[in-house]
């Protein structure tokens, strides 16, 4: 990433002048929201369990699925006997995620850096995407499949 900070350039008389950086908070900050967090985190747990399930066995007795609801969205295990979830709920100050009994597995909150930067938060613990997915897809993902 490029300076960010305002340079100091002299004129043509060798006196200088601050120019402003063309770095626009303004936008990158707007798209730090729940919402836009929360539809990003819904299309990669989408390519996630295409993923998972073009990686199952022919014939596996099991699949994986993802439904909306309303301001959520859920991951299914559906097996033989069995049938699992993890949803994704979009709170007023955090993306919950639940397990099938509605027990609160994490929280997920947002930070906007002195980088300019949206960073997802998990325990006060900055994670990626991709970091926040495996914490709560891993053990329906893989377990005992």
């Amino acid at each position: 990433m490029a300076d960010e900070k305002d340079k100091t350039n002299p004129d043509s008389t060798g006196n200088n002048h601050k120019q402003k950086s063309a770095f626009d908070w303004v936008t990158r900050r707007a798209s730090c929201s729940l919402p836009s967090v929360f539809k990003e985190l819904r299309a990669e747990v989408e390519q996630d369990v295409n993923t998972r399930n073009g990686l199952r066995p022919n014939h596996a007795p099991y699949e994986f699925s993802v439904t909306d609801q309303d301001g959520s969205f859920s991951v299914f295990l559906k097996a033989k006997e069995l049938q699992m979830t993890v949803t994704f709920v979009l709170g007023e100050h955090a993306i919950q995620v639940r397990d099938d009994k509605g027990i609160p597995i994490f929280d997920v909150t947002l930070s906007f850096n002195e980088l300019g930067e949206c960073r997802l938060k998990v325990d006060g613990a900055e994670r990626e995407y991709w970091q926040v997915r495996r914490m709560a897809l891993e053990d329906l993902m893989f377990r005992g499949y």
